[in-house]
């Protein structure tokens, strides 16, 4: 998780890292995730909060960025709405024609995280399961993932990319931080007095699990 930003429509002063992010020049012009509304973005700017003080977070809020849900920060750029989404997933792998660059910033905070994995117990089909897990953790799998990195630290990532533990700025300790709810509520509350409520639907047009319900 970071930032992109289309890079036809930001130019040649593109932003580099999440300071550029208050600059006067952006204002009106960011799409933003809730940075209270899911853990994986809360997370993202808890480290903002930890490098740069609340003071970037009032001024981040002075933006009059649009405040979106889900992946709808991207959409908002790939429509050409706004010109950066915020607390967002992506990869630094693009081809040459790519209209979005993902900021991997050197010297200032980034979030990644392993997905987790698990066959239940009592699966109907847990051989089923065992030969899907074998196929996500194969070697040839795991050499494509989306994002470049791979949760094996025997596969090295594309040309141009560290392994991702050897990046000074990357924090990593995301399921800690999701395991201390009292903390997660305690920040969900502080940002809320900064960005109002969370509205919107999560993700519109998917119903979900229990459509209806």
């Amino acid at each position: 998780f970071s930032f992109i930003y289309d890079i036809a429509a930001a130019g040649a002063d593109a932003p580099k890292t999440p300071l550029d992010l208050i600059d006067p020049k952006w204002k009106g012009k960011i799409a933003s995730r809730y940075p209270h509304d899911d853990d994986a973005t809360l997370y993202l700017f808890t480290k903002y909060v930890e490098k740069y003080g609340w003071e970037w977070v009032a001024a981040y809020a002075a933006q009059d960025n649009q405040y979106l849900r889900g992946g709808l920060a991207v959409d908002a750029v790939v429509a050409g709405q706004r010109t950066i989404a915020v607390g967002v997933g992506g990869s630094p792998l693009q081809s040459a024609t790519s209209p979005t660059k993902l900021i991997v910033p050197d010297g200032h905070p980034f979030i990644a995280w392993g997905q987790r994995a698990a066959i239940l117990k009592q699966a109907k089909n847990p051989n089923a399961a065992k030969l899907y897990l074998n196929w996500q953790l194969s070697t040839a799998r795991q050499q494509t993932t989306a994002n470049g990195w791979s949760v094996r630290t025997d596969i090295t990532p594309p040309a141009g990319m560290k392994p991702l533990w050897e990046y000074p700025d990357v924090h990593l300790d995301f399921p800690q931080f999701m395991a201390d709810r009292a903390e997660v509520e305690r920040l969900k509350q502080t940002f809320a007095l900064y960005f109002g409520e969370v509205t919107g639907d999560a993700t519109p047009g998917w119903l979900g699990l229990h459509p209806g319900a």
